[in-house]
């Protein structure tokens, strides 16, 4: 339950981020104007999903879904592999890193085509007029779960990621990253 709550709680700040933007871009930015901010989402295929968002989770692209190991000093798998001559990966852990960016690429993948399917299918219902409060509630709780496996399968990496470098690498990598000396950062 509090993987869905997580989940659900992580969805609604990015709607409301979304909306945030789509408001100040809105053609009906005057007070007392007529229309919606919204107006220009209608055209949407997935009405909750912007094209970007739909192309990252077809990506399997972080989207801010790490951050909370990422800023609190577990290196990601990709970008260790991006910066592996600077930590002086052994072949051995450049090996492990590329195992386990292509592990969390293919599961993020599916998982991104399934939370894809899901809005879509909230999106035909509400379209359709067919939702009801019983459907409206599984569809939610499912798309839920499907985000909060999501974000699970980002940040299980960023834990067998640390495990698999030095102390020394892990400290030149946020040195690296930016991160050193930042009063949140955890060693």
């Amino acid at each position: 339950m509090r993987t869905v709550t997580a989940a659900f709680m992580l969805t609604l700040t990015l709607v409301c981020v979304e909306s945030a933007f789509a408001q100040h871009a809105g053609p009906h930015q005057g007070h007392g104007q007529l229309g919606s901010s919204y107006a220009a989402l209608a055209s949407r295929t997935v009405k909750a999903l912007s094209d970007e968002q739909i192309s990252d989770l077809r990506a399997a692209k972080g989207m801010g879904l790490a951050l909370a190991a990422e800023l609190n000093g577990y290196p990601g798998p990709l970008h260790v592999l991006q910066l592996a001559d600077q930590l002086s990966l052994t072949p051995l852990q450049r090996a492990e890193m590329q195992r386990q960016v292509d592990e969390m690429r293919r599961d993020a993948r599916a998982l991104g085509e399934e939370v894809i399917a899901l809005e879509t299918e909230l999106d035909r219902q509400f379209a359709s007029r067919s939702i009801t409060p019983v459907s409206l509630d599984d569809i939610t709780g499912r798309i839920g779960q499907k985000q909060a496996a999501l974000r699970s399968a980002h940040l299980k990496y960023y834990l067998s990621t640390v495990t698999t470098l030095s102390s020394a690498q892990v400290r030149q990598y946020n040195v690296l990253r930016g991160y050193e000396g930042h009063p949140s950062h955890r060693q």
